[in-house]
């Protein structure tokens, strides 16, 4: 399935855990040092630098570019670092997350709560990752480096649901 940004959360309905999502528009990325910043913005009822309604937030930082390239491999991180993150990144109206690895339960029960889903990305495939994106600009955080919070324009970025909205996990499957 295909689907634009910023999502709208009733086209996640008809999803289910093993389905190919090909996303366009605009993707955030943001690690662990990023979501703490993004909490405390939270916490303090401080402005957020992007709209998280509807968002996208892959957890990736992108390695250095090559010349004549829009960005440098861009694979995703082990998700599990954001999970004491996630319940209140979620309260904010995020739709997607993607990353690679568990969730935990918590992180689960959170994703059901706020309609919003958890997908993989593909491990090991950063550059095939980096092929999708068209544009990366900073858009907080520089002092990070490659864990600030990049905007990517993406063109048919490849991601497979894990959780959907009726609780179903990939990885549970047998």
């Amino acid at each position: 399935m295909k689907l634009n940004t910023p999502i709208d959360k009733e086209k996640l309905k008809k999803l289910k855990s093993g389905d190919e999502l090909f996303i366009s528009g605009v993707i955030y990325t943001a690690r662990d040092s990023a979501h703490k910043l993004l909490i405390e913005k939270i916490n303090n009822n401080l402005p957020l630098p992007f709209d998280l309604n509807g968002a996208v937030i892959y957890y990736a930082g992108p390695s250095p570019t090559k010349p004549g390239n829009v960005v440098g491999s861009i694979g995703p991180t082990t998700s599990y670092r954001m999970d004491k993150y996630t319940p209140d990144i979620l309260k904010q109206g995020v739709a997607i997350l993607i990353g690679k690895g568990l969730r935990g339960l918590l992180v689960k029960e959170s994703l059901i709560e706020h309609s919003a889903i958890y997908c993989a990305a593909l491990g090991g495939a950063g550059a095939l990752m980096g092929s999708k994106i068209k544009k990366i600009t900073v858009v907080a955080f520089p002092e990070l480096g490659p864990e600030a919070i990049f905007k990517l324009e993406v063109e048919d970025f490849p991601v497979i649901v894990v959780n959907d909205l009726n609780g179903n996990d990939i990885y549970e499957c047998h």
